[in-house]
């Protein structure tokens, strides 16, 4: 089970591209790509009221519901300009599914937009599921995201591992009752060693071997 922003793919690219484009609209400055690395990751509503707090704008319920609107619009239009996998992860992947496993996606970006992210990079096929926040109406820590993912991928809880960059990957696997595999490369604000997943990896070719050990444990 994978989380899909910060994880899977390195989206802060389109994703801050996509945020400032709505600033800039807004008579707002724009936020650097390295100081909005970390902004991500609660999904497209709260990117932007992070986004906007920067410059101290207030805005109300309805602004936001509309910048939200124009800013997915513009993100689906350019979701995949500047994403790219993460170095090593096809290879896992490829070393993965030679032992049997099987992998689905676990996000809380929007369903859609997940799907057309991984179509446009090539990566679909590789899923068995792909779930979002709006796929069964609740989002990461809640544990029946990931529940009923496992479920849909055709796979048994007991038998999850979720692979994570942030808090919410770690809380959701903990509710689960499933092992967790941290990655320190992705979005996140506070460090993943500080979550204590139970392995933690810098690069995706360590993959492998950290679900080995789980496995072994």
């Amino acid at each position: 089970m994978f989380d899909l922003d910060g994880t899977l793919v390195d989206t802060a690219p389109d994703l801050i591209s996509a945020l400032n484009y709505v600033l800039d609209r807004e008579g707002l400055r724009p936020v650097p790509l390295s100081a909005a690395r970390n902004m991500i990751g609660a999904g497209a509503r709260k990117l932007l009221e992070r986004g906007l707090e920067v410059d101290g704008r207030e805005v109300t319920v309805a602004d936001l519901d509309r910048l939200t609107v124009d800013f997915v619009d513009y993100y689906a239009k350019h979701i995949a300009d500047g994403s790219r996998p993460f170095e090593g992860l096809e290879a896992a992947l490829d070393l993965l599914a030679a032992k049997g496993h099987r992998f689905a996606v676990c996000t809380n970006k929007l369903e859609w937009l997940s799907k057309l992210l991984l179509d446009r990079l090539g990566l679909t096929p590789r899923f068995a599921a792909i779930c979002g926040q709006d796929t069964f109406g609740v989002a990461k820590p809640d544990p029946a995201i990931l529940r009923e993912t496992v479920a849909r991928a055709g796979g048994q809880l007991p038998g999850a591992i979720m692979v994570g960059d942030a808090g919410p990957d770690v809380g959701v696997a903990r509710r689960a009752q499933v092992p967790v595999i941290g990655v320190d490369f992705g979005y996140t604000d506070v460090p993943m060693s500080e979550l204590k997943p139970d392995r933690l990896i810098s690069h995706m070719r360590d993959l492998p071997d950290a679900v080995a050990s789980l496995i072994a444990r």
